[in-house]
């Protein structure tokens, strides 16, 4: 199981109602993108990585490991702000870009981090089964759940494979490794593929699509966490507005 999933099944907040997260990690990520760059994407920022290193206890490592592959996008997207084109070279550097680079790369690591603060959380095995009273189609609501699903089964096989290939000897050189990778896409694509066949015949025969039901475990929304939140938000928007 991936460290984020892990951390979402359990952690301190394993519990609690997916709603009462919904509203703290998505109200935090309206104030990143409502809010001036600065300091609000700062402020949102701080907050929701000291929600997910305390409260969430996803620790710094797991927070690093979880960032860091979006957080490339998130400097690719940024630097062609810092250059223009024209004038006597036809790529220059813009001291203009500065500034709106660093507000691009402000609210897109708070954002980040208010969505990883509700993906560390809440496990979407509990967030699935409630998109149909948000109006979502079920059919949508039952592929999603079937790709989630299915990620568990390939990454499973992944590493059989791999462990299979490396007991060969398959890794020794560039060479041999290259031919391991090829094989060991070839082989997770026909089980995938074979799979999925069983799976879609398999729903076929039971029901309609929309049509599969778990059961939830019974929760209600805390007041005091909805009105601690509320706290929460009016504090960042009152401090981004008025330092």
């Amino acid at each position: 199981m991936p460290a984020l999933d892990e951390v979402a099944c359990t952690g301190p907040w394993r519990h609690r109602h997916p709603g009462e997260k919904a509203v703290l990690a998505f109200g935090l990520l309206g104030c990143a993108v409502a809010l001036p760059p600065w300091p609000g994407a700062a402020v949102v920022g701080v907050v929701a990585a000291a929600l997910l290193l305390g409260p969430a206890g996803l620790g710094p490592r797991r927070l690093l490991r979880a960032a860091r592959g979006p957080m490339v996008f998130v400097v690719v997207g940024a630097l062609p702000l810092l250059f223009s084109l024209g004038g006597p070279a036809l790529v220059r550097l813009d001291p203009a870009g500065v500034g709106a680079a660093l507000a691009l790369a402000g609210r897109a690591t708070a954002a980040l981090l208010c969505l990883l603060l509700f993906a560390a959380t809440t496990p979407l095995a509990d967030t699935l089964p409630r998109l149909h009273r948000l109006g979502v189609p079920p059919a949508v609501v039952d592929v999603a759940g079937l790709v989630y699903r299915m990620l568990f089964l390939l990454l499973d096989r992944i590493a059989a494979v791999r462990a299979a290939q490396a007991g060969r000897l398959g890794f020794r050189s560039s060479h041999t490794a290259i031919r391991s990778v090829a094989g060991q896409a070839g082989a997770v694509f026909v089980s995938a593929f074979d799979r999925a066949r069983r799976m879609e015949q398999g729903l076929a025969l039971r029901a309609e699509p929309g049509a599969l039901r778990v059961q939830l475990p019974a929760q209600r929304l805390s007041r005091r966490f909805l009105a601690g939140t509320a706290v929460l938000l009016a504090a960042v928007v009152t401090v981004s507005v008025l330092a």
